[in-house]
């Protein structure tokens, strides 16, 4: 079948949709606020999560007293200017340095993502006490994309698409945009390989970040501060492809020319 392009694709925020707390039933809370929004979710539909309520959900929220900084992490933060328990924090989260300066820490989180800080965040969590909390990033987020959609499929009967998304910043673009950290359910990799372009010529290297634009297009209703709308409900794709995970978005170190 021909890989043709949507003419028309619906994002809606769910509404009302509660504060997750740590050891919440992530999975409960999404069905009852699609109910709340009467949403019965169909085949071919799409769920992305905004990364902080699924961290919350699964208790990553990290106390900094409770940090004691490595003779590492107080090197690496006297460098760069930071907090010492945040580095902790962050070294902790990754396989290694990738690019630092001052104010700027870019790493390999040992889930493969290259990224600023690990993925850790102060904004838009509470800070009881008047004390300073940081949430690190879901220990699986492809499993857990793949947990959400087993409980979303029971219930709805139906075979959905389930994306954790977060704002990453680029290399040579300013500004940051949403891509998927887990995904299930869906193609998170596209690849045009072989199929024919506008003049029939067969495609070579084309392959779609498809997860990825999906997130992008769903933090634009997310917001990135105050909004409060973590959870989008996408109905009108359409794919042929078998699913992969979000980490086949990940380039191989090998084919990375740039680190």
């Amino acid at each position: 079948m021909p890989h043709l392009p949507h003419t028309s694709i619906h994002l809606n925020a769910l509404a009302d949709f509660p504060m997750i707390e740590p050891n919440n039933d992530l999975a409960t809370v999404l069905i009852q606020s699609l109910q709340h929004n009467g949403i019965a979710l169909e085949t071919r539909d799409v769920v992305v999560l905004a990364q902080k309520i699924v961290s919350k959900a699964e208790g990553r929220l990290v106390r900094l007293a409770d940090v004691q900084p490595s003779a590492r992490a107080l090197e690496v933060a006297e460098e760069i200017n930071k907090d010492s328990r945040m580095i902790e924090l962050i070294l902790s989260e990754s396989r290694e340095i990738v690019a630092q300066r001052p104010g700027v820490l870019i790493v390999e989180h040992r889930l493969g993502y290259i990224m600023a800080n690990a993925g850790i965040d102060q904004s838009n969590i509470d800070h009881p006490n008047d004390e300073e909390y940081a949430l690190l990033l879901p220990e699986n987020p492809d499993q857990t994309c793949a947990q959400l959609k087993s409980a979303l499929d029971r219930h709805f009967n139906a075979d959905v698409g389930v994306i954790i998304n977060d704002s990453f910043g680029r290399p040579w673009r300013m500004g940051v945009t949403g891509v998927a950290l887990g995904s299930a359910g869906l193609p998170s990799l596209l690849s045009l390989i072989g199929k024919p372009d506008l003049y029939g010529r067969a495609m070579r290297v084309s392959e779609i970040a498809f997860a990825d634009e999906i997130a992008a297009a769903a933090s634009l209703i997310m917001g990135q501060t105050s909004a409060g709308q973590p959870v989008v409900h996408v109905r009108g794709l359409q794919w042929e492809e078998p699913s992969n995970s979000a980490q086949t978005l990940l380039r191989p170190r090998h084919q990375d020319l740039f680190r």
